[in-house]
């Protein structure tokens, strides 16, 4: 980068007047804003010619340092550009929207007896899907609506596969137990029909095929029958009343509305899901870097980054003015279907949308109103330890079950809120097992070493699972990193590990502070504590599970499936080629004498 001011004025006249992608660098390098434009010299010379730009604008023209232009073939093919580098570069000047996880769906799936499941990933054609639901509590609820109504199995073809009698999920009916021939296929499929035309909004339909089977079955004085499929129509009837809308017709649609706080900065998006007539639930989403932005802005911005690469409904109801013509286009050749984007809309529609707009406005509140409570828990802590800057804090625990499979884990809370995409699990290997002292010791020089190097961000606090001997080494390791004016503090477990009686270990200090159970700085220290627990141990057991699955054969290298196969099948398991000798181990097929030391070292 250069080391004089970049001369913006200068630097337009060498761009093109066609539609491409700008990408503004501050004095690091690194992207500070994405911008699309139909003529990239006419919108890239606003920021330096204009005078009535806004503060936070003009805070970000002064960082400045260079810019990068893309020229693309259409706006259309511009937008879809920026949309990618916002994702992929997180700005912190653009408008940016959480990438969560692709929404779930519901399954069923090709076989003989359908199963029902919860799907999350790429679609495959074989099988029927429902959905996207907007969240993964939506589509467990419905699984038990559906289970509980039309008796669908849910276990893995494993399981159903070798069932020698039924489950307890047959017992307390939910299930109608075709893994072992208690339902004919035929009965089952109908059963499958139903529920395919439920989730479709075909819910008349269904009604009618279970009201005709009851009244077969009273005819034919099938009475338990016949109970059964009046009970079928009773739930599904009251399912109905509950989550149908009043739109007249199966319709999909997505509803999004926006709301702001009090201070212009907390924004809301509320995306509300009808799918096939069925009002499946909402999400709220709170975007970052929205200070000045209008409502449309930031309306425009969640439209363009939430459906890229992502199924779209027919139909989007918007509560403000955008520029819908590019989206429609966009949108509609990405969905292979029309695509129509509503602005203000009438009628039942209208009533949709109200609702968003509360769903929007009871979320902000919340969120406005559990960060309040942040701050001052944050405010607590920044007196209690006198650290008035303290904004960051990580936070370091160690998991393992008898020094198996030990993990460590980092959570960082920033400015009120955990930072999840900033927390880091860390495996822990060549020490002694259960060596808590020499696993802190790891990860904490794993950790800042890089950021020593002025790699990352460096934390106001760091908070460590543990007592004196644990701040100890922790101490040790930030001294010889240099980063010692880092403060430490330990949270020792206190008597019975009860929460609420947890000691600080302040390094500055020789007594531990002790606070009351209901002090501010206390339920911000366990809030942060209890994640980190909560992270390592989620990563201790995915580890532990993943090892007593492995053979320790397949960590050796030159033993590949056919050698194993061998050893396991002349020694008749792992145990047999622990207990072997050398020289047995020399005598299996395929295994020299070199590798048969290399097995019994390994393994001893």
């Amino acid at each position: 980068m250069p080391d004089s001011l970049f001369d913006g004025k200068a630097f337009v006249l060498t761009l093109p007047s066609q539609p491409g992608v700008y990408r503004m660098l501050n004095a690091a390098g690194d992207v500070i804003y994405v911008g699309k434009a139909i003529d990239l010299r006419k919108r890239v010379s606003s920021y330096f010619q204009k005078s009535n730009l806004s503060p936070r604008i003009q805070l970000m023209v002064s960082q400045i340092m260079g810019i990068e232009t893309t020229v693309t073939r259409s706006e259309a093919e511009a937008l879809l550009l920026e949309n990618n580098l916002i994702k992929s570069l997180a700005p912190r000047y653009n408008i940016l929207f959480r990438d969560d996880k692709s929404y779930p769906y519901l399954l069923l799936t090709n076989h003989a007896f359908p199963r029902l499941a919860f799907y999350r990933g790429a679609l495959d054609n074989r099988h029927q899907y429902f959905g996207p639901f907007p969240n993964a509590g939506v589509v467990k609820s419905s699984i038990q609506l559906l289970q509980k109504i039309f008796r669908l199995r849910t276990c893995e073809n494993s399981v159903f596969n070798n069932r020698t009698r039924p489950c307890l999920l047959h017992q307390i009916k939910r299930c109608s137990a075709p893994c072992v021939n208690l339902i004919t296929p035929e009965a089952y499929r109908e059963d499958v029909n139903s529920a395919a035309l439920f989730l479709q909004g075909k819910q008349d339909e269904v009604l009618k095929t279970i009201e005709q089977k009851m009244f077969e079955a009273s005819d034919r004085q099938a009475y338990e029958q016949a109970v059964l499929f009046r009970d079928q129509m009773q739930a599904l009837r009251m399912i109905q009343e509950k989550q149908f809308v009043d739109s007249g017709r199966a319709l999909d649609a997505d509803v999004i509305a926006c709301t702001t706080g009090t201070n212009k900065h907390a924004v809301a998006v509320n995306l509300v899901m009808i799918r096939s007539g069925r009002h499946l639930g909402d999400k709220t989403f709170f975007p970052q870097n929205t200070h000045e932005d209008n409502i449309s802005t930031v309306l425009e911005a969640f439209v363009s980054q939430h459906y890229l690469n992502r199924s779209v409904p027919p139909l989007i109801i918007l509560g403000k003015k955008i520029r819908v013509t590019l989206l429609q286009t966009l949108l509609s050749e990405q969905a292979g279907h029309k695509v129509t984007l509503t602005i203000n809309p009438i009628g039942e529609r209208r009533k949709w949308l109200d609702m968003a707009t509360e769903n929007a406005q009871l979320a902000l509140q919340q969120k406005q109103i559990q960060q309040a409570s942040q701050e001052e828990r944050l405010q607590a802590l920044q007196e209690v330890l006198n650290l008035p800057g303290l904004a960051r804090i990580e936070c370091f625990d160690i998991s393992h079950t008898m020094g198996e499979a030990t993990i460590a884990s980092c959570v960082v809370y920033d400015h009120y809120a955990m930072r999840n995409g900033e927390y880091r699990r860390y495996n822990i290997t060549g020490i002694t097992p259960g060596n808590d002292y020499a696993a802190m010791r790891d990860v904490l020089q794993r950790r800042y070493a890089k950021i020593a190097m002025e790699e990352g961000k460096l934390p106001d606090l760091i908070l460590i699972d543990g007592g004196k001997g644990q701040i100890g080494v922790a101490s040790e390791v930030m001294t010889e990193l240099g980063l010692n004016d880092i403060p430490l503090v330990g949270v020792a477990k206190g008597e019975t590990r009860k929460p609420g009686l947890e000691q600080l270990i302040l390094p500055w200090q020789e007594e531990t502070l002790h606070l009351p159970n209901d002090h501010p700085t206390l339920h911000l220290i366990q809030q942060i504590r209890d994640e980190a627990h909560r992270f390592a141990i989620q990563g201790h057991r995915a580890k532990r599970a993943k090892t007593r699955k492995t053979s320790s054969l397949e960590q050796i290298a030159g033993i590949g499936s056919k050698r194993r196969q061998n050893l396991l099948t002349r020694f008749g398991g792992l145990k047999g080629v622990k207990n072997a000798s050398i020289e047995e181990l020399q005598q299996t097929e395929g295994v020299s004498r070199a590798l048969a030391e290399k097995i019994y070292r390994e393994l001893h």
